[in-house]
């Protein structure tokens, strides 16, 4: 069964990401491409409500015991299952919303997918990522599902992720470098960072702010 992606209803200030997911090009969001052949595909879901504090977007902390990414947060989502159909069309869309149904208890219901990023590539698992955008049109209750993979649920407001002091480079012993925000006592880094980074710069919410200045990373991370 198709899931329906309609951008009827939205609410007005998630109008420009509607309108930059129609017309961004992959190399304007990463410069992490997929492969022509091979790569996992996956999907993961930007789910933005409206919280006490306006805008907001879900986001959850893997486990610390985790072999990798330990404790890092993530936007939910993971790898497509065979059931979620083909990965050319709808399956993206469903694997993103069962992800996180399965890692936050999220009902699905309540989720009003409105667009779809293009797919990008994550080299260090391989996996071949679609970015699926959601409007959280009717708020459910969430929470860490299993403990042993996720630490915690929680949301970030845009206006604290546009803050200028909460952003700064993560840069890793790997060599890797790129934008972080420090916001409900996480560090948001790596592919989750940068894809907030490029939709507060796409949606015009971006505010100027220092990228001289860096946190550094150890290779746990």
């Amino acid at each position: 069964m198709p899931v329906e992606v309609t951008v009827e209803g939205l609410p007005g200030w998630l109008e420009p990401v509607a309108k930059a997911a129609h017309t961004v090009a992959p190399e304007q969001l990463s410069r992490f491409l997929p492969p022509p052949q091979g790569g996992r595909q996956a999907a993961v879901l930007i789910l933005f409500g409206e919280g006490a504090r306006g805008p907001e977007l879900l986001l959850m902390e893997r486990a610390g015991t985790l072999r990798s990414h330990a404790g890092q947060p993530s936007f939910p989502g993971g790898a497509l299952d065979p059931e979620d159909g083909d990965p050319a069309t709808y399956g993206p869309l469903r694997a993103a919303l069962r992800e996180a149904r399965e890692e936050t208890g999220l009902d699905p219901s309540g989720v009003q997918v409105f667009s779809a990023l293009p797919r990008l590539y994550i080299p260090v698992s391989g996996f071949v990522v679609t970015p699926v955008l959601g409007w959280w049109r009717e708020p459910s209750p969430v929470g860490a599902v299993d403990p042993a993979e996720t630490a915690r649920v929680f949301t970030a407001s845009v206006a604290d992720l546009a803050d200028p002091a909460n952003r700064s480079m993560a840069v890793h012993p790997s060599g890797y470098k790129g934008p972080a925000f420090l916001v409900e006592s996480a560090l948001v880094w790596g592919f989750t960072a940068g894809l907030i980074d490029r939709l507060l710069h796409f949606a015009g919410w971006e505010e100027p702010w220092d990228r001289g200045r860096m946190v550094p990373l150890d290779w746990r991370a």
